[in-house]
């Protein structure tokens, strides 16, 4: 006798409006209205003959049936996405689908992905720079880019390369800050920060020793792209992070200004799903990302560094980098 199953399309609604505790954001995610998800929770509540959703003013929460519920729809949704990436596939054309952040992707991926077409004419990528949660394997990605201080259980973990964190500023304002007897005085510059990046203006001072500049002033920006233009307008001096400002650098549009290099206590990891061991391509792919990796690190400068100490673990291991 076959199972008596709830709609799927229902549990689809139930599984995301749990995980984000929200209808919007889950009506946002499907591609479906907000109301088109509640009705469909409305009608999954009443054939399961449960409420799985507390509905209040302040936001939305579950039940404790539908958090008793929801680990087993989520872990039945991940066999399905599972088991459907492991099908063999005939197909000449598979799309490699890559979350990374978008300034890691423009300056340092996106550059490097022609050659790969090159070497493998016949291999598809898409890039996904939008801010968001990657789950695997429901989102559909193979690889996540993303910075982080260590490997976080549940996914595999290949380390790229680390940030080494320097002073950039363009030469015209680095000659704004030479004082009487020629040398630099960091203390005159207006700092450009950057909010979301988790080592910046304080993890340069701390690794330095530094305590005579203030690091609360200045201009404050969303992106490291956006500090980098900043700087290139004589607006102050950002914290450079090498390999991304290597561009500027190359082209003198910035320069160092300091000798102190700090190496940052997170790094860029190349996380992995499971589909990834059974997919030539994906294999190939992550196989040509690593030897990509391997000439940043082998490349990088030589200079005396002084190792950065983590202050904090990083919040979460799937969200994107600024």
């Amino acid at each position: 006798m076959p199972l008596r199953l709830p709609p799927l399309s229902s549990l689809r609604f139930f599984e995301a409006a749990a995980r984000h505790q929200s209808f919007k954001l889950a009506a946002a995610e499907l591609n479906v209205t907000p109301s088109a998800v509640s009705h469909a929770i409305v009608g999954l509540e009443q054939a399961l003959g449960v409420e799985l959703f507390v509905r209040e003013p302040r936001g939305l929460s579950l039940t404790s049936e539908g958090a008793d519920y929801l680990p087993y729809i989520s872990k039945a949704f991940e066999l399905i996405a599972t088991g459907t990436q492991r099908l063999p596939d005939r197909r000449a054309h598979r799309t490699i689908a890559v979350s990374c952040a978008p300034t890691l992707a423009s300056r340092w991926l996106l550059p490097r992905l022609h050659a790969f077409r090159s070497r493998w004419p016949d291999a598809n990528v898409t890039v996904d720079t939008s801010r968001r949660l990657v789950e695997f394997p429901n989102d559909g990605f193979d690889f996540a880019i993303r910075l982080s201080r260590k490997p976080v259980a549940g996914a595999t973990w290949h380390r790229l390369f680390g940030e080494r964190l320097v002073p950039v500023c363009s030469p015209a304002y680095r000659a704004t800050l030479i004082d009487s007897e020629g040398n630099i005085d960091l203390r005159r510059a207006k700092l450009l920060h950057v909010d979301s990046a988790s080592e910046d203006w304080q993890a340069w001072l701390d690794g330095t020793g530094r305590q005579d500049i203030e690091p609360s002033g200045g201009m404050r920006f969303d992106t490291v792209q956006l500090a980098y233009e900043a700087a290139v307008m004589d607006m102050g001096v950002a914290i450079g992070r090498r390999p991304l400002v290597d561009r500027e650098l190359t082209a003198n549009a910035l320069v160092e200004i300091s000798p102190e290099v700090i190496v940052a206590g997170t790094a860029y990891w190349l996380v992995s799903a499971e589909a990834a061991d059974h997919r030539p391509d994906l294999a190939t792919f992550r196989q040509w990302l690593l030897e990509e990796a391997a000439t940043v690190e082998d490349n990088a400068d030589t200079f005396a560094a002084v190792d950065l100490e983590p202050r904090s673990e990083d919040p979460d291991r799937t969200a994107p980098a600024s």
